[in-house]
């Protein structure tokens, strides 16, 4: 970049930034994610790295937030409370790492304390003779606001300071930390202020932050607002020599500490240690976006020192993000397996939490008006998970005024046959029993793993075998021959020999998959064992009516009515006849009832990634056994096994004391049945 151009463009970087700190830390209305932020600074620093004479004394890279808001008092923290450095990827660490080894002059791996990045306020509070005197926001890092009277409402704060096992009462104690609001408080404070026709918060961040800066603070002793304490500024009558003991200490102070922090020695295990906490992350009770790494010894961090902003001993290596701002190229209507109509957004590529999305679901027409997106629109989508991408909402201060209204289509956009909405129902449906869209889904939900599982069958070899006019039902895969396939684009006869494999193994599928793959609406994987345990085969669970299949747990009236229909209708008999014909499984495969035994009664509910079997397999094994394999956990869950990455069902099933198993012990349990 020449440098007329670095000039003019670091001038705009510098007004940009500063404008997005003054929304993020004083309006508490960002307009832009934290990663599109960290993206304009990145840019910022690297001219100023090029061109060291463009670095002016009020550059966003020279200075650490914003300036507090003129309706609090104002209160100076002793010690600047600094922002960290970021890493935005294991080779950013690493250099990091290395960098501190340099400065150090040392080869030995370096001791770390690492801990969850919070996504709230940070706050210092300055306690005197062990009593609450006051409290500040970060502010610009020199000078915060006075928010006292409202930490004071925080319940996790205390006011007064513990001590035990031989600890004096500090004269002076500035304890820093974050202020959280937990997730589900902020859902549920959303939907009371949604109610009352009031804004939503956008994220946690943004309702803690509003919720701690309130002039009144009677508004804040009414959120759920939480603190967690991690760090220092000042101290009197107390030290310690390390991070780690720091942590332990401010917990014995009676502050709220997280359990998650952990002492890693080198690179490599803070890589590890980053790996373990990002696996939780959808777990916890509140947001992180990020670990940080600090220097464990406080000896080294005085003599590592800081840079103007930031502290050299410590950084935060930030997750990739879940949120992120593109633009509404189009928005198409995709037909599923039941006829029901969903808009999709198609977005200009973005990455999100390490996946690149294109495509967003926007669910029903209803919500489109509801959350008001519009063709041409910047919007924040997000992923968690392997949630599909959905948009968030609509920056409509982004709007040039060339955005188009999206319209729903009034026939079907697969075959131009009609379209109704049922009394009660959000969805349009596709009434078309020759809907090519229809049966493309359903071949595809057909075949996915979690039914009938034919590997190599996906959606565009659907494409190609419903368009060629060889599969007009589900049970057209059965009459499959190679001479067919060969016909097909780039299929080769290796190729044309794997599929038939495929769909040779399908058949000894269990009853339960069976049962998924037909599509039955509202009927997935767990309703699907229960239904093939009570009933046992297709013939049983044929010819039930409505109230024998309201017996089976978790089939309501609603449910019943939808199985009923589903089997009452002639086409769908014709397909499992044929199905049955070609050799796929129709009845329950069971051991011997002294082996069922051993399981009856008792539910299981799976999490994670298990490493000997896959979960489907391992669900298959506890209804063999005379268990129940269930998709969620409730108080009537028994067990709940936990494997690798384990996500939220692992925290219910602390919260609800229910007992938890390792693969090694679900195992060690299946062998006692051998």
């Amino acid at each position: 970049m020449e440098r007329k151009e670095a000039e003019a463009r670091a001038a705009w970087l510098r007004s940009e930034l500063e404008r997005h700190n003054y929304l993020y830390y004083v309006k508490d209305s960002p307009e832009i994610t934290d990663a599109e932020y960290d993206a304009l600074f990145r840019e910022l620093q690297a001219i100023e790295a090029e061109y060291p004479d463009l670095v002016t004394p009020d550059s966003p890279t020279q200075r650490v937030g914003a300036k507090p808001a003129e309706e609090f008092k104002h209160i100076r923290h002793r010690v600047p409370m600094l922002s960290l450095q970021n890493a935005m990827d294991e080779g950013e660490l690493r250099e990091f790492d290395a960098r501190v080894s340099r400065l150090l002059g040392t080869r030995d791996p370096i001791e770390y304390v690492c801990e969850p990045k919070f996504d709230g306020l940070s706050a210092e509070l300055v306690y005197e003779d062990g009593v609450l005197l006051a409290a500040s926001t970060r502010g610009d890092g020199f000078v915060g606001e006075d928010i006292t009277a409202n930490v004071k409402t925080i319940r996790s704060v205390p006011l007064r300071l513990r001590t035990g096992d031989g600890q004096a009462m500090p004269r002076l104690l500035e304890v820093r930390g974050e202020i959280l609001m937990p997730i589900a408080a902020f859902e549920e404070l959303n939907r009371e202020r949604e109610a009352r026709g009031e804004p939503v918060f956008a994220n946690p961040r943004n309702a803690a932050a509003g919720s701690a800066r309130q002039l009144d603070p009677g508004v804040t002793a009414v959120r759920p607002l939480q603190f967690y304490a991690y760090a220092l500024g000042v101290s009197e009558g107390f030290s310690v020599e390390c991070q780690a003991d720091l942590l332990r200490a401010l917990r014995a102070f009676g502050f709220r500490v997280s359990d998650l922090f952990t002492v890693a020695r080198g690179a490599d295990e803070v890589m590890r240690a980053y790996r373990e906490l990002g696996a939780r992350r959808d777990s916890l009770p509140f947001e992180i976006d990020g670990m940080v790494v600090k220097v464990n010894s406080f000896a080294l961090q005085r003599e590592l020192g800081e840079v103007s902003r930031s502290p050299r001993w410590a950084i935060a290596f930030k997750f990739p993000p879940e949120q992120q701002v593109t633009r509404v190229e189009d928005i198409i209507v995709n037909v599923g397996r039941t006829g029901v109509l969903t808009p999709v957004a198609c977005l200009r590529p973005v990455r999100v939490a390490g996946v690149m999305v294109k495509r967003a679901t926007l669910h029903n027409e209803d919500e489109v008006a509801r959350k008001g997106v519009m063709i041409g629109d910047h919007v924040l989508v997000q992923r968690a998970g392997d949630v599909i991408p959905e948009v968030v909402l609509v920056l409509k201060e982004r709007r040039t005024g060339e955005e188009r209204p999206f319209v729903m289509p009034s026939t079907c956009p697969a075959c131009g046959g009609p379209v109704s909405r049922r009394e009660g129902e959000v969805a349009w449906r596709c009434t078309s029993v020759d809907c090519p869209a229809q049966l493309k889904e359903r071949i595809v939900h057909f075949a996915s793993r979690k039914a009938m599982d034919i590997e190599h069958l996906g959606e565009r070899l659907t494409e190609q075998l419903v368009d060629g006019g060889l599969v007009r039902t589900v049970a057209d895969i059965y009459t499959l021959t190679k001479a067919d396939l060969l016909k097909l684009e780039r299929m080769a006869d290796k190729s044309a020999q794997n599929v038939l494999d495929a769909i040779e193994a399908s058949k000894k599928r269990p009853l339960s998959a069976v049962v998924v793959a037909l599509g039955i609406p509202q009927v997935g994987e767990a309703l699907a064992r229960s239904l093939a345990d009570h009933f046992g085969s297709i013939d049983a669970l044929m010819e039930a009516d409505e109230e024998e299949l309201a017996k089976v747990e978790d089939v309501g009236p609603v449910v019943a009515k939808e199985i009923a229909q589903f089997f009452g209708n002639e086409k769908n008999r014709e397909v499992i006849r044929r199905l049955r014909e070609a050799g796929v499984r129709m009845e329950h495969e069971t051991r011997a009832v002294e082996a069922r035994v051993a399981f009856a009664g008792k539910t299981f509910v799976f999490t994670g990634t298990l490493s000997s079997m896959t979960r489907e397999q391992a669900q298959e094994l506890v209804v063999s056994l005379g268990g129940k394999a269930a998709g969620s956990v409730s108080r009537k869950t028994d067990y709940v096994v936990a494997g690798a990455d384990a996500g939220s069902k692992l925290a219910k099933a602390r919260e609800l004391g229910i007992k938890v198993l390792t693969e090694a012990e679900f195992s060690a349990m299946l062998e006692n049945q051998k």
